[in-house]
């Protein structure tokens, strides 16, 4: 008699958790974005000296990089878990997939960004000298602003159509996340503060998660 509400305090603690996590994944992201334009010009092709004034700065950003994609795949999951038998694979396919590849693609830039900052602040000048910077910096400026935001437009637009097949969401949320997802899949590269629109969107998503699963429990008798 005791297992089953023991399993229904469960199901219900595992979304909460997971929402908050999707909540430290949006704060983690931004913070992480904005030092690193603070701290490096936005031309991948500027000199090094800017970046080698910022080491400190830029390395505690990179450093934040593995927590939020951690708290990203709970993100994930909780989104799943939600779904549960409503759930269709050939968009749960995009979904699982689009998420992945963005956290990998994240995770790739930060490690050759981390790479760079590493031979950077040992003094190299044949780092420089050699052209090794500029195109590190170059692919990495590609890797993150182009492949992996647009992966995490795909992300948004499944989840979208999503939440209209299942109505896991609220409508007008379905229909922000397809405008915001077009305005990121068209804008980057071209507006910077742009990649700042997928992390807000999680934002949205895992506060309107939460609220819900606290609700039951403040309405629920003691």
């Amino acid at each position: 008699m005791n297992q089953e509400p023991a399993s229904i305090r469960q199901r219900i603690r595992t979304p909460r958790a997971a929402a908050i996590a999707g909540i430290v994944f949006s704060l983690l992201f931004i913070t992480s974005l904005l030092l690193i334009w603070v701290s490096i010009p936005a031309n991948p092709l500027g000199p090094a000296s800017a970046v080698i004034n910022h080491l400190k700065t830029i390395s505690f950003s990179l450093n934040l990089l593995p927590f939020a994609g951690i708290a990203f795949l709970w993100f994930i999951a909780v989104v799943r878990d939600r779904l549960g038998e409503l759930e269709d694979r050939f968009f749960a396919t995009v979904f699982l997939g689009s998420g992945l590849l963005f956290i990998a693609m994240v995770f790739s830039a930060a490690a050759a960004a981390g790479g760079i900052i590493t031979v950077l602040g040992s003094g190299s000048e044949g780092l420089i000298n050699s052209g090794a910077y500029a195109l590190g910096r170059a692919e990495i400026a590609q890797t993150m602003h182009i492949y992996a935001m647009k992966m995490a437009g795909v992300f948004m637009i499944t989840t979208s159509t999503i939440s209209l097949r299942t109505r896991v969401f609220p409508h007008w949320m379905a229909v922000l996340g397809y405008g915001l997802a077009i305005a990121l899949l068209l804008s980057v590269g071209t507006i910077e503060w742009i990649p700042l629109v997928f992390p807000l969107w999680v934002l949205l998503i895992s506060a309107y998660i939460l609220t819900e699963n606290l609700r039951p429990q403040s309405d629920s008798p003691a």
